[in-house]
C-alpha cells in the first residue's frame, strides 16, 4: 500500500504512525536492550487479548501492544548475557538499514526488477568470498538462515554429481560428522538423501581417514562432503585441508557450513584455524550471528556459480524475460523465488563502518571468549570439557546434575539476568556459552559464573 491508501483508512494517522515506530526502534537501538522473557499462552490471551478487529485499533495503540505487551515476551537475542544458541547483535547501522530495506519494497531476486540492491548484495558477498579465498568468479546469494544455504548447496552439489555420473549411476549420499549441524540431516531428509555419518578425531573434528575410507566404500555414491567451520554446540573447526585433500581425491563436492564460525576468517587471530577453506565448492556463513546483521541473513557462496543456476533456475513463461537475460539473478541460485534483498543491512553496516571495524569487534569477542575460558579453567567449581577454537565455551559445573543446571538457568532468567541454557554432549547436560556480541564485557562472564557457583540446588 502506498501513502495515500493508508491514509483513506480513517485509522491510520501516517504521521502517528511514523512517530510511533520511528520513537520505539530509536529507544531500542539506543538504549541497553532487556532480556525479557517468555509468557505463556494463557498469560499472553490475558494481557493482550484478540488483537485483530473488523475496525482496527489504530497506530498509536497498536505500537502500544506491541512495544509494552508482546515484545516484553520476547528474549531480546543482542542481550549482552544472552549466551545460549548462537546470538544476534546486529550493529546500529544494520538495524536502522533494516528499515529502509522494508519501505523500499525491492523485489531482490532479479536484476531487472533490483539490480543496485543485487549490485550492492553482491558487493557484501565479494567481501566474504575473498575472506574464504573463492576465486573472482564465486558468486551466490543471500537466503533466509543456514538451513536453507545448506539445503541450496546440497542441492547444486547433486545435480551437479548426477550430470556427470556414468549410465545408471545416481549420486545419492553426504558424509559429515555426527557434530555438523541438524540442518545437513534436515537437508538429506528433504531431498531423500542418505547421510552418512564420518568419526572424528581425538580433537572432535572430521577425521581424514575415516572420511577416505567412507568414500571409497561406496565408490560414485557420495555427491557432498560436508565440514563445519564451527560447530554450534563446540564450535570445531574441522580440519578443512584434510577434508579438502580427501574430496579432490575422489571427485566429490566440498561444502563448507560456516553458519556460526566462517566469521572468523575476519580474525586475523584464528584465520589459521581455517586452512584449506579456499578448497571450498560452496560456503555458508550466516552474517546475522556473528557478522553483527539483523535476522534473516545468510551468505551462500559457489565456487561456480553458473553450477547452482544450471540446479536452481525455475522455468515458466512469464519467467523467460528473467531466465533468458544474462544478468545475475539471484533467485537463480537458491531454494526460493521471491526473496527480500536481506543482504542490504550487512552491506550497509559494511559501508558505514569499514571491515576493520568489523575485524576488531570479532577480535573483542574472541578476547571475551579467551577470558571466559580461563576463568573456568581457573574456578575450583568448575572443568572444561574442551578446549575452544572461537567463542564457544562448553563446561561441568561439578557437583551438579541435569535437573541443577536447569534450575539455574531458569533463575537466572526469571530475574531477567541472564540467558544461559544448558547443552547436552554424550549424554551428560552441560554449561555453555556462545559470545558473538561485543557489547559482552568480562564482567559480564564473571557475574555469570559467580551465580552458578553461588546457587544452591534445591535437592542439596
Amino acid at each position: 500500500m502506498n501513502a495515500s491508501r493508508y491514509q483513506r483508512n480513517q485509522h491510520v494517522d501516517l504521521d502517528a504512525l511514523q512517530k510511533a515506530v520511528l520513537d520505539y526502534v530509536h529507544e531500542r537501538v539506543v538504549l541497553s536492550p532487556p532480556l525479557d522473557g517468555p509468557l505463556s499462552e494463557e498469560e499472553l490471551r490475558s494481557i493482550v487479548g484478540r488483537t485483530i478487529t473488523t475496525q482496527g485499533v489504530g497506530p498509536v495503540e497498536a505500537m502500544r501492544v506491541f512495544a509494552e505487551d508482546l515484545a516484553p515476551a520476547c528474549l531480546s537475542a543482542d542481550h549482552p548475557r544472552y549466551l545460549s544458541f548462537i546470538p544476534c547483535a546486529p550493529s546500529d547501522a544494520a538495524v536502522m538499514f533494516d528499515l529502509v530495506v522494508g519501505a523500499s519494497t525491492i523485489y531482490a531476486g532479479s536484476w531487472l526488477e533490483g539490480a543496485g540492491a543485487v549490485y550492492a548484495e553482491n558487493e557484501a558477498l565479494r567481501w566474504i568470498a575473498d575472506l574464504v579465498g573463492m576465486p573472482a568468479s564465486a558468486g551466490g546469494v543471500f537466503v533466509p538462515g543456514g538451513t536453507i544455504g545448506n539445503l541450496s548447496a546440497l542441492v547444486a552439489a547433486r545435480h551437479t554429481a548426477r550430470e556427470n555420473a556414468p549410465a545408471g549411476v545416481r549420486p545419492n549420499k553426504v558424509a559429515a560428522t555426527f557434530g555438523a549441524h541438524s540442518s545437513i540431516k534436515s537437508a538429506c531428509e528433504v531431498m531423500d538423501a542418505d547421510f552418512v555419518g564420518v568419526a572424528t578425531d581425538e580433537h572432535g573434528r572430521m577425521s581424514g581417514e575415516a572420511l577416505r575410507a567412507v568414500l571409497a566404500e561406496s565408490p560414485g555414491e557420495f555427491f557432498c562432503v560436508v565440514a563445519t567451520s564451527g560447530t554450534t554446540n563446540f564450535g570445531i573447526v574441522d580440519n578443512l585441508a584434510v577434508v579438502a585433500q580427501v574430496c579432490r581425491e575422489f571427485g566429490v563436492w566440498f561444502h563448507v557450513d560456516g553458519a556460526y564460525g566462517g566469521a572468523g576468517l575476519a580474525a586475523p587471530s584464528v584465520r589459521h584455524l581455517y586452512a584449506g577453506i579456499e578448497e571450498c565448492d560452496s560456503f555458508i556463513v550466516d552474517p546475522h550471528k556473528w557478522l553483527f546483521a539483523p535476522y534473516d541473513c545468510c551468505a551462500l557462496l559457489y565456487r561456480r556459480p553458473e553450477l547452482a543456476r544450471a540446479a536452481h533456475t525455475q522455468r515458466a513463461g512469464y519467467l523467460d524475460v528473467l531466465t533468458d537475460a544474462p544478468e545475475w539473478n539471484p533467485a537463480d541460485y537458491s531454494v526460493g523465488l521471491s526473496r527480500r534483498a536481506r543482504g542490504l543491512p550487512l552491506w550497509f553496516s559494511l559501508v558505514v563502518n569499514g571491515t576493520d571495524a568489523y575485524t576488531a569487534a570479532l577480535e573483542q569477542t574472541l578476547e571475551v571468549a579467551a577470558y571466559a575460558e580461563a576463568e573456568v579453567a581457573r574456578r575450583p567449581e568448575f572443568e572444561l570439557v574442551r578446549g575452544r577454537d572461537l567463542t564457544v565455551i562448553v563446561f561441568r559445573r561439578l557437583g551438579w546434575a541435569a535437573a541443577d543446571y536447569h534450575a539455574w538457568s531458569d533463575k537466572v532468567m526469571e530475574e531477567e539476568f541472564a540467558f544461559v541454557v544448558p547443552t547436552t554432549h554424550d549424554g551428560e547436560t552441560l554449561a555453555r556459552f556462545a559470545i558473538v556480541n561485543p557489547m559482552t564485557t568480562l564482567e559480564d562472564i564473571a557475574g555469570i559464573l559467580d551465580s552458578m557457583a553461588a546457587f544452591a540446588p534445591a535437592h542439596a
